[in-house]
């Protein structure tokens, strides 16, 4: 009779046949055991369970993945690795796809990776969906991964009624104009957007909210950072104090940016909120800081990967369901870098 052995006990991985021979049972009623969906009675189950636990048995993911034909791996895919908030997103999405017994497959496209390259090696991968986590990629992306066969969900990309791919995110233009309401509220007679890079469909929808928000009430000064980080946020507010007396407040379209003008209008020995108010966007974990306490305005982010989790579960699980947009509003969370209002 073979000596009962755990897992501390042996050498080399528990078999599926072992835990057959302990339990009593077929090496398929094992396999149906950890297959999810299939059938096996509530006796033969408890047995099986049983036996696994007291040989340390876990189960393989690639024989799962043989027999079910899912990996539950998920593409995860970016290009903002730059930017602080999307070390945020990230820990949100893995946490949350793990939560749901899948497994993040990263790919980051800031380097040179194309997008059929990207494409092919999620394809090797076997990947059964994919999450583009992005407010800067081109719809061109998104589709491409669709086409490829790929159940998608784009977020935090451009808001359409009616999507290619599965969407969540905010309406951006929405955005803007909050943004210019509540710089309005101050009775700022000049204030400024300083976006993200102008190619950017983010950055050109919260411009052309802030836009149609100020409807020509005040005067407008529109810039432009090469990208959403905070070297590129501290050099464009260089550029704009060296050019002349800043406005009096700027909505800087994403917290990084704010936090990169703040620490080059502190070098100009400006104040903040006394001399030029700042707004920012996101609502990242830093803007929370004692140092920073920026006032901006909230996407909600972690809403926004549930959903899209959700999605992606979905489109897994029915593919031939058409893509659904879920969208998220917007708020502003008042800190300490605009006038406060009475």
């Amino acid at each position: 009779m073979r000596e009962a052995v755990g897992p501390g006990r042996r050498q080399g991985a528990v078999t599926l046949r072992e835990v057959a021979e302990r339990a009593g049972v077929s090496t398929s009623a094992v396999s149906r055991a950890f297959t999810p969906g299939a059938s096996v009675s509530a006796k033969k189950r408890a047995a099986i369970e049983a036996a696994a636990q007291a040989l340390g048995y876990a189960p393989s993911a690639l024989a799962s993945a043989l027999t079910t034909g899912r990996t539950q791996m998920i593409g995860l895919v970016s290009n903002n690795f730059h930017n602080p908030v999307f070390l945020e997103v990230f820990d949100q999405f893995t946490r949350g796809l793990q939560d749901r017994g899948l497994r993040p497959l990263l790919v980051n496209l800031s380097g040179d990776l194309s997008q059929e390259e990207a494409v092919q090696m999620l394809r090797r991968y076997s990947v059964d969906g994919v999450i583009l986590a992005s407010s800067t990629l081109p719809p061109a992306f998104a589709r491409r991964f669709h086409e490829a066969g790929l159940p998608v969900v784009q977020s935090f990309g451009r808001w359409s009624a009616s999507p290619e791919v599965n969407l969540v995110t905010i309406d951006n233009r929405a955005a803007g104009r909050l943004a210019a309401e509540r710089l309005l509220a101050c009775g700022f007679a000049h204030v400024g957007f300083l976006g993200g890079p102008e190619a950017a469909t983010s950055t050109q929808d919260r411009l052309a909210g802030f836009i149609e928000g100020v409807a020509g009430r005040v005067r407008v000064t529109v810039s432009f950072a090469g990208a959403y980080s905070f070297e590129a946020g501290r050099a464009e507010m260089q550029r704009l104090l060296a050019a002349g007396p800043p406005a009096g407040g700027y909505f800087c379209g994403d917290d990084v940016l704010s936090i990169g003008a703040l620490s080059a209008l502190a070098d100009a020995g400006l104040k903040v909120p006394g001399d030029v108010g700042v707004l920012g966007l996101n609502d990242m974990e830093m803007a929370r800081w004692a140092g920073i306490d920026l006032t901006t305005v909230r996407q909600p982010i972690a809403e926004i990967i549930a959903a899209s989790i959700d999605l992606v579960v979905r489109a897994v699980e029915k593919p031939d369901l058409p893509p659904e947009a879920r969208l998220f509003d917007c708020s502003v969370v008042e800190r300490g870098t605009l006038p406060r209002l009475t």
